[in-house]
This record gives structure tokens, C-alpha cells and sequence, in this order.
């Protein structure tokens, strides 16, 4: 799988998102993965490769309810014990 910087991402934006359509590609920040850039077929083939997972996938804009609930919730109680300056 090719790597790239996330300083990279932000100057080959053009060469990374076209590599990522050929294959998955992963962005590093500070030397270390934090993301990997894909197609939507590859994510949609992906996703319904394990039907049996629990796990589920989701977008920010389509999270369910009682996910953002719970986020929601956990934020309060940690700004509640460790201040806004956390």
C-alpha cells in the first residue's frame, strides 16, 4: 500500500486521490498511519464484504441516533470532570 504525509496530501492532492482510486493508499501524520484514502467502490465493497461483523460503518452525517447520543454524553462528562481547559 503507498504512503503518504498528510504535507503531501496538501501539496499532491491531485497524484494521492488518483493513486487512492487505483487502490487504497494510507496518509501518515507524524510517521504514524492515521487514515487510509479510498474509493467509494473499494469502501462499498468493503463494507459488505462481512456481513456476519458487528461492527457497522457510518458517515458523521448518517450516524444513528443513539451513537450520537452516547458521543454527545461522554463529551459532557469528560468537559464536567476535566474542565473546558481539559
Amino acid at each position: 500500500m503507498q504512503r503518504f504525509t498528510t504535507a503531501d496530501l496538501n501539496r499532491q492532492v491531485g497524484a494521492i486521490t488518483d493513486a487512492a482510486m487505483r487502490a487504497p493508499v494510507v496518509i501518515t501524520h507524524h510517521r504514524r498511519p492515521r487514515f487510509v484514502l479510498m474509493s467509494v467502490d473499494e469502501y462499498e465493497r468493503l463494507a459488505k464484504t462481512s456481513p456476519s461483523d458487528p461492527r457497522t460503518h457510518f458517515t458523521l452525517e448518517d450516524m444513528p441516533q443513539e451513537i450520537e447520543e452516547g458521543l454527545l454524553g461522554l463529551s459532557d462528562q469528560y468537559e464536567r470532570e476535566h474542565g473546558h481547559d481539559g
